[in-house]
C-alpha cells in the first residue's frame, strides 16, 4: 500500500569498461543544490511525468547529470527497489557507458565526477553506523484524541547508515546502501 502515491526516484549505476575489469562512476553532487549539497551520489533522480517508465527516468537523469547521449548508455539489469526512511522508493539500474564516452557534467548538478575500481570494492567491508530516527510531533498534533496524549510512547527508528571512503572521498547513506547491494551480488557471481 502506497507505492503508486509515493515519490519515486531512479538511479543508474554507471559501468566503464577498464583494462579487463569495471569501474563505477560516481557523482559529488554540486554544493549549491538545496538538497544534500557535496554528497557523493549515482546520477538520478525524480521520476517526471514525461517518464514512461523508471528505466527512462534513470537513463534521462543520467544524460543531463553527465551531458551525455541515450545511445552511449546500455542498460544491463535493474535492482530491487530501495526504500529510503523517507518512504521515498528508488529504482536502482546497472548500466554500461560506452567506452571514451566524453563526459560534460552539468555544473548546476554535479561538482566532479569520479570512478572505483570494482576490483577494489569487492574487497572491501564499509563501516556501518547507527542513527536513531526520533518522533517530533508539530505543536498542533492532537495528542487529546490518541491513548496516553502527550506521553504516548512513540517508537524511535533506528537505521544503519553504511559508509565507505575511497581516496578521501566519502560515499554513505543510501548511495552506499545500494552500492553494497550491488557488490554483494557480484561477489555472490564470482563464488557461485
Amino acid at each position: 500500500m502506497g507505492e503508486d502515491t509515493a515519490a519515486k526516484s531512479s538511479v543508474l549505476i554507471p559501468l566503464i569498461p577498464k583494462e579487463d575489469t569495471w569501474d563505477i562512476l560516481l557523482e559529488v553532487r554540486a554544493r549549491k543544490l538545496k538538497s544534500q549539497p557535496g554528497d557523493v551520489c549515482f546520477p538520478g533522480g525524480r521520476r517526471e511525468k514525461s517518464d514512461a517508465t523508471l528505466r527512462e527516468t534513470a537513463i534521462r537523469e543520467t544524460c543531463e547529470e553527465l551531458g551525455i547521449s541515450e545511445e552511449t548508455i546500455r542498460i544491463i539489469g535493474r535492482l530491487g527497489t530501495c526504500i529510503a526512511p523517507s518512504g521515498l522508493f528508488i529504482y536502482p539500474f546497472v548500466g554500461v557507458l560506452k567506452e571514451n564516452t566524453p563526459l560534460h557534467p552539468h555544473p548546476n548538478e554535479v561538482d566532479e565526477i569520479f570512478t572505483v575500481p570494482l576490483p577494489w570494492l569487492m574487497k572491501q567491508i564499509p563501516e556501518k553506523h547507527t542513527l536513531t530516527l526520533t518522533t517530533d510531533p508539530v505543536q498542533d498534533f492532537p495528542f487529546d484524541r490518541i491513548v496516553s496524549g502527550k506521553n504516548y510512547p512513540f517508537r524511535g527508528r533506528k537505521i544503519i547508515e553504511t559508509f565507505y571512503d575511497y581516496n578521501g572521498r566519502t560515499i554513505w547513506g543510501l548511495t552506499a546502501y545500494i552500492l553494497e547491494h550491488f557488490v554483494s551480488l557480484m561477489n555472490h557471481r564470482m563464488f557461485e
